[in-house]
């Protein structure tokens, strides 16, 4: 299946979402930015951008929008990147707070530090082409998998890119780096959940 044939949403309440949509369209997806509960029908895959979790809660608060996409990732490809992941993880410490609980890990918020301890790392991966580069930005730590979770690159031995089932997560910003391996594994994971 194309990429072409792919529509894919991007939640756009916060974050580098419109970066997001240009890396989708860049592989040949059609990429549309989902700011209402509404929007959500039609689409074959959604990614949830970096920002800050507690401030996306608040904002998918009204309007039945948190019932309404934790339904949608329960079944459809989704990707979450740093705040994304969080939102998918099963279990958020320091601070807990709420999340969908779809994906079996456990994830410490801002756990590399404040803001200026952001960095980037070229990391190893099983992604075929060597080496990722990765944006870390006050990034949350997955500190436990389940059983069922794939490992797909790891920092300092903790996982900062994982997949399960429909499910995929990073821990870093994807969107930031020129290489588009990330969001192509993640379009290869909704074309074959597509043709399921």
């Amino acid at each position: 299946m194309s990429e072409g044939s792919l529509t894919v949403g991007v939640l756009a309440l916060q974050g580098a979402f419109d970066v997001h949509a240009a890396m989708l369209k860049q592989l040949g997806a059609h990429a549309q930015l989902i700011r209402r509960p509404e929007q959500l029908g039609g689409l074959d895959g959604l990614i949830l951008p970096g920002g800050e979790s507690t401030t996306f809660l608040k904002h998918l608060e009204r309007d039945g929008f948190f019932e309404t996409l934790a339904a949608f990732v329960r079944t459809k490809p989704t990707f979450g990147t740093c705040a994304g992941c969080i939102l998918l993880a099963r279990d958020v410490e320091r601070p807990a707070q709420r999340s969908f609980g779809v994906l079996d890990v456990t994830v410490e918020r801002n756990a590399y530090g404040r803001q200026i301890d952001s960095t980037i790392l070229l990391t190893p991966t099983s992604i075929a082409g060597g080496p990722l580069e990765m944006v870390f930005i006050r990034a949350p730590k997955i500190t436990r998998t389940g059983p069922e979770v794939d490992i797909l690159a790891s920092r300092a031995e903790a996982p900062v890119l994982v997949e399960q089932g429909h499910l995929m997560a990073a821990t870093f910003h994807p969107e930031l780096s020129t290489d588009t391996r990330i969001h192509q594994h993640f379009l290869d994971l909704v074309s074959r959940y597509k043709l399921q």
